[in-house]
């Protein structure tokens, strides 16, 4: 250390201050790149969690958005739908709400298929149950994978748990819209589009016959036989 520091000369001085000016670049430069690679890190493990809870959160709502009517999941596809009325094929089943079920059956398929992937292994463990129950062919119910699903979230984003007295109701999985909203909507919209059209077409045709009415008064004649300018 002696031989490092010495100040006795200029020269040695000058050499002692450039000696300590690259020893502390050095330093900063070695703790830049740790700062880097650990924040790089931090970030990395930030996107991975946060892309994890968006996911779950899309599986809670889609497996736990309905709290009346029916509360598990039906299977059943249209031809076993079909083979259970009789074995007819007239699109009555499908009228019957076959259709919203089976999107109702392929939204929890997918969401299930989220929860396995990501989610802790109770929630793996309560996914497993419910695929296996309805490729079995029977009706499942998603209430715990739910409960579930609300305590791991509230956990991770770090919020009071839900109090004791307080006593959620089953949940079950959200119901989508039937066609029949769609169609309504769709009615509605031609039927005004109707009405624009044929209020134009009114307003065209009035318009027509005043022009009409003009053109007649104006090639009329006085009964002296002189014409209108």
């Amino acid at each position: 250390m002696r031989n490092i520091i010495d100040f006795s000369s200029w020269q040695g001085g000058l050499t002692t201050l450039l000696g300590l000016a690259l020893v502390s670049l050095v330093a900063v430069g070695i703790r830049l790149l740790v700062m880097q690679t650990v924040q790089q890190r931090r970030e990395r493990a930030n996107r991975q969690i946060n892309e994890r809870l968006k996911t779950l959160i899309a599986a809670y709502k889609t497996l736990g958005g309905s709290f009346t009517g029916t509360l598990t999941v039906d299977p059943s596809h249209l031809r076993e739908t079909r083979a259970a009325d009789g074995g007819r094929d007239s699109p009555e089943p499908a009228m019957a709400g076959s259709d919203r079920r089976r999107r109702l059956r392929d939204a929890v398929e997918a969401a299930l298929s989220d929860v396995m992937l990501l989610g802790t292994p109770e929630q793996v463990r309560l996914a497993v149950q419910a695929v296996n129950g309805m490729v079995a062919g029977r009706n499942v119910e998603t209430a715990a994978l739910v409960s579930s699903l609300r305590t791991f979230v509230r956990e991770v984003l770090d919020l009071d748990k839900v109090p004791a007295d307080v006593s959620i109701p089953k949940q079950g999985p959200l119901r989508p819209a039937g066609d029949s909203t769609r169609a309504a909507r769709g009615e509605r919209a031609g039927g005004m589009d109707g009405g624009r059209s044929g209020g134009q077409s009114g307003e065209g045709a009035g318009a027509g016959g005043l022009g009409l009415s003009h053109g007649l008064g104006a090639g009329a004649e006085e009964p002296d036989g002189t014409a209108h300018p």
